[in-house]
């Protein structure tokens, strides 16, 4: 596997908080940073960089959901190697937020949208690139897209500034032969850009996904610690550090961060391959569904949501 060009990506805070609605303490952030600093990690996504403004529930969610540049000063006042990343989401950031790269610790912006959004993201892409970032775009439920919807994609990301572009399991249902095809794909129409990869592990496949994407030169590799991400979570990035062959990756730090931050957290708060996960992901369905479920009294009947989602007029039977 020739993957020393591979670098990860974390997103523990970014995509775990989804999970606990961005409510990780200062300290947590800090001693995250830390441990990923030492173990060699290539970047921590910190957060979301979208707009308060234009966000309902902004102020139920903790500060890692609207980052504020000041404020990220503050936890981490001595960068080390590791860079800093940040999401946004099309409609969901005011542009006038982000400050010049040569003012803000952050080094990366990514840009998610849906391939209708390409254009828009696109235009974001160009915007946050003439403010000095490394940028991706990551198109979100490729799974759902449809030929002729990619392709005209492709003829906009040729030719727009963007570094990187992100292949997006959004809803954990690809398995190697997808991941090789998306691969092969977006290579061939897209010669001139580096490549990365998010996956979700709803079908138990995001480490072996990633692994495929590594082998096959995609560059930026997501991941979270323990795996932490929306329902069925990431690629856990303490299998990765320790898997990559011809690295710098270091495990003891990664561990570390289990120990002390992850475990505990685990107890207060489900992520993770769980059944309803995998019956959304074997339907290549958005996981609200299962998460709604196991945020219900019948959280462990798989039989009737399974039903339920393949014949819905189960749905509407008087009981």
């Amino acid at each position: 596997m020739k993957v020393n060009q591979c670098k990860i990506v974390d997103c523990t805070i970014r995509d775990g908080g989804l999970v606990n609605n961005w409510d990780f303490s200062v300290e947590f952030v800090q001693k995250l940073y830390a441990g990923l600093n030492e173990a060699g990690v290539d970047y921590m996504e910190i957060g979301y960089k979208n707009s308060p403004k234009l966000l309902k529930g902004a102020d139920e969610a903790g500060p890692w959901r609207f980052l504020d540049d000041e404020f990220l000063r503050t936890v981490i006042p001595q960068k080390g190697n590791t860079k800093l990343s940040a999401l946004v989401d099309i409609g969901r950031v005011d542009e006038n937020d982000i400050l010049p790269r040569s003012e803000s610790l952050l080094d990366l912006i990514r840009v998610a949208c849906y391939v209708k959004d390409v254009d828009k993201a696109l235009q974001l892409v160009q915007v946050f690139h003439d403010r000095g970032y490394e940028t991706t775009i990551n198109i979100m439920a490729l799974s759902n897209v449809m030929e002729h919807e990619l392709l005209e994609a492709f003829e906009m990301i040729k030719e727009s500034v963007v570094d990187v572009v992100y292949i997006v399991d959004s809803y954990g249902s690809l398995d190697y032969k997808d991941m090789e095809h998306l691969i092969t794909k977006f290579k061939t129409h897209l010669p001139n850009k580096r490549l990365g990869v998010h996956t979700h592990n709803n079908m138990q496949l995001a480490f072996s996904n990633t692994l495929v994407a590594a082998d096959q030169g995609v560059e930026l590799l997501d991941a979270s610690v323990y795996g932490m991400g929306r329902a069925a979570g990431n690629c856990p990035t303490e299998l990765l550090v320790t898997h990559l062959k011809n690295t710098k990756y270091k495990l003891r730090p990664v561990l570390d961060i289990l120990e002390q931050l992850m475990i505990p957290l685990r107890e207060k708060e489900e992520w993770g391959y769980l059944i309803p996960y995998m019956i959304t992901g074997t339907l290549d369905e958005h996981p609200r569904s299962a998460m709604a479920l196991r945020a219900s009294a019948d959280k462990d009947k798989a039989v009737d949501f399974y039903d339920k989602l393949t014949t819905p007029e189960v749905s509407f039977e008087k009981k």
